[in-house]
């Protein structure tokens, strides 16, 4: 049996029909630049996520670079954040001119550690961006009392977090901003690149809007220097078909997870999940000491995975002149060699499901 890492042809033919209508209906208007499915995706998920507004951007990683930009981070300034997430994260405080001050993980949920993170501020210290790894929220609670106490703002890195809760509040709405990506392999993805900004902040919405179009309002006229960060139209045409369907699918992932929790709990760790968070499960992470060797046999038995992440990001070349060394930060370095990400799509079957299991247990047990 073969088993994709993720299965998009699986979705896709349930509603192929709705896409293409949709996306007919935006090449018969010939609005692909700020159409009107662009606002009407944005009021949606501004609702879904409990936030006044939202702003379609280009990609998640745009997201992250708007929002830096909307704080007018100076040259030299300081951003803390994790070195267990995805390069964006740290890359685009890089783009803005910025200095990433990475701290150290929870090895339960693999999302910063807030005991961690006062150490790490100064009077150059800006922002602070905790990433809700995997879909599951970090302890924003503290997050946002030491934030508070220092006068910094809080960006969420929500790309893999689209409906994740912490303690009955929406992921996006418990920062300054909230980031999402709507990459294709995300619960809900577009057909290309795309990304979208929430807050509750009249004043950051207006200027992320503006920021977006070159900074410029009205046209022609910058009083700020922006950049190219629209979302395209044909891009959320296609959101709105997948939007309903959202829920559906986080339940369906849930469902997944518990069927893999029950059958695993002896051979690895599965997930951890703090009891007061909705976990959406945009990655199934589980650990143990024989991941190589796990991965090797599930490649050869045609299972998809994948390690999400091999080398954390204070350890990566280009972050070298920062000076971090190995040991530094040991709960992300010893969870990068342990963690594996195995199917979790809404559309895996309990039969294929039970051929992943058989061949983890056969290693681990």
């Amino acid at each position: 049996m073969k088993v994709p890492m993720l299965d998009l042809e699986a979705q896709y033919e349930p509603i192929k029909d709705d896409i293409l209508t949709a996306m007919k209906e935006v090449f018969e208007s010939k609005r692909f630049i700020n159409g009107p499915q662009i606002s009407e995706l944005e009021k949606s998920v501004a609702e879904y996520c409990h936030c006044k507004h939202a702003i379609g951007v280009s990609s998640g990683t745009d997201a992250l670079i708007i929002s830096l930009m909307a704080l007018n981070l100076q040259e030299g300034d300081e951003v803390i954040t994790t070195p267990f997430t995805f390069f964006a994260t740290a890359g685009s405080i890089f783009r803005v001119g910025a200095k990433p001050v990475f701290v150290d993980i929870n090895p339960k949920t693999y999302n910063i550690n807030p005991d961690l993170i006062e150490e790490k501020v100064t009077k150059k210290t800006k922002a602070i961006i905790p990433v809700h790894l995997f879909g599951q929220c970090a302890e924003m609670d503290a997050i946002n009392e030491i934030a508070q106490k220092y006068g910094i703002a809080v960006i969420e890195d929500a790309a893999q977090a689209i409906g994740a809760e912490y303690k009955g509040k929406r992921a996006g709405s418990l920062g300054d901003m909230g980031c999402f990506s709507f990459f294709p392999s995300k619960n809900l993805g577009c057909c290309g690149d795309g990304g979208i900004v929430t807050t509750n902040n009249e004043e950051l919405a207006e200027r992320l809007r503006v920021l977006r179009q070159h900074g410029s309002k009205p046209k022609y006229y910058h009083k700020i220097i922006g950049g190219n960060f629209r979302l395209d139209t044909i891009q959320a045409a296609v959101l709105l078909v997948k939007f309903p369907l959202l829920d559906n699918w986080h339940e369906e992932r849930q469902k997944n997870a518990e069927y893999y929790n029950e059958r695993l709990k002896d051979s690895v760790i599965t997930p951890y999940v703090e009891s007061y968070n909705r976990m959406i499960y945009n990655q199934y992470t589980l650990r143990t000491p024989h991941r190589d060797e796990l991965q090797e046999y599930l490649n050869e038995s045609q299972i998809g995975n994948a390690i999400y992440y091999p080398v954390p990001l204070h350890l990566q070349d280009c972050f070298s002149y920062l000076g971090y060394q190995k040991g530094d930060l040991p709960e992300s370095e010893k969870a990068a060699m342990e963690v594996l990400s195995i199917p979790i799509y809404s559309e895996l079957i309990d039969e294929q499901q039970d051929y992943i299991i058989e061949k983890i247990k056969k290693v681990t047990d």
